[in-house]
């Protein structure tokens, strides 16, 4: 077993936990770091189908580019995360005034 398919399988078994977990859990907040991790899972992915192997054609080294879109997932990841957690924060609030005046 090469490193490779280990990273591949790791990747996806992050995937169908941050999936599943996203499916499950009804609170916001756990949604958002199921869907993380989820999208942990597929940046795994990519980087593990990244590698060429020995036969490749600069003698093994790594594709740049699934490397560069790991890179900019993982930007657009926390810009997301942080947007959603904020929107999350304010759903709550916004859900704890409506019940606190029906009381």
């Amino acid at each position: 077993m090469n490193a490779t398919l280990l990273f591949l399988g790791a990747g996806v078994v992050v995937f169908v936990i941050g999936t599943t977990a996203h499916l499950v859990v009804r609170d916001l907040i756990r949604r958002i770091v199921a869907l993380n991790v989820a999208s942990g899972g597929v940046m795994l992915v990519l980087l593990a189908l990244a590698d060429r192997g020995a036969a490749g054609a600069d003698g093994g080294a790594p594709d740049p580019v699934p490397q560069a879109l790991v890179l900019t997932g993982i930007v657009v990841m926390a810009a997301i995360t942080g947007l959603a957690l904020a929107l999350a924060r304010r759903v709550e609030d916004t859900t704890d005034e409506n019940e606190q005046g029906d009381g």
